[in-house]
């Protein structure tokens, strides 16, 4: 029984004659070749999003390219289950998104979940990390352009941005220890890299369309909220 891979390898285009050879047949194979990927290419990239939820192109160029270039493609075969893919080409990241649809009709809206998407809830400490870490992305590209160099942190230059967010607990081991947990949590996300033996982090671009205007602005709205009702546990 045949899935929505198979389609990819079972394209009667396949089977379609070669172009003819003449004077600048050459350059045309090559062209060909250049801007197409194969079906096998397609559907391991394919299978690799729905696995991670994104492709970087300097981690995998090939399959990235393959998205990149057979974009149509694979939207259309990924239509069936309501997902599409986003490619920010100037920033190297492809990622999966559910698309913009109804709620089935015998479910209520706000308790309605994509079958195949699994939310992923992040606890305020998390968000706040986020924003911290997407204003010195932001930063980076601002000075070196967007797209132009990997965006890197060291832990040491971000502790001290991170207790003004998240207070001092007195103890210097405890304070990094609290973010390195945190940013150990944010990897499965696809935010941030590992810290490397320099003591720094990569920030991945994904972070760009994860912490969105949108999603920013609703964790502001998060934090004054908390704030109001500190006040007036204050005052009372």
């Amino acid at each position: 029984m045949s899935n929505i891979f198979d389609q990819f390898v079972e394209d009667p285009q396949d089977d379609q004659p070669g172009p003819q050879l003449g004077s600048n047949s050459k350059a045309e194979l090559d062209s060909t070749a250049t801007a197409a990927a194969s079906p096998r290419e397609l559907k391991i990239a394919v299978q690799e999003l729905l696995k991670q939820g994104f492709i970087e192109e300097s981690q995998r160029q090939d399959l990235f390219r393959s998205v990149s270039l057979q974009l149509d493609a694979i939207n259309q075969t990924l239509e069936p289950l309501d997902l599409c893919v986003r490619v920010d080409s100037h920033r190297g990241v492809a990622f999966l998104v559910v698309a913009k649809i109804q709620a089935p009709e015998d479910a209520e809206q706000e308790s309605w979940n994509h079958p195949l998407v699994r939310k992923q809830r992040l606890t305020l400490e998390q968000s706040l990390l986020i924003a911290i870490l997407r204003q010195t992305f932001a930063m980076h590209e601002q000075e070196y352009g967007v797209g132009q160099s990997a965006a890197k942190i060291s832990i040491d230059e971000l502790l001290p941005t991170f207790m003004t967010y998240f207070g001092d607990s007195g103890s210097d081991a405890k304070n990094e220890n609290r973010l390195l947990q945190l940013l150990d949590q944010l990897k499965t996300h696809g935010i941030v890299s590992e810290v490397d033996t320099k003591q720094e982090i990569l920030i991945r671009p994904l972070i760009a369309h994860l912490a969105n205007p949108e999603s920013l602005s609703a964790l502001l709205a998060v934090l004054k909220e908390k704030k109001v009702t500190v006040d007036s546990q204050g005052d009372e």
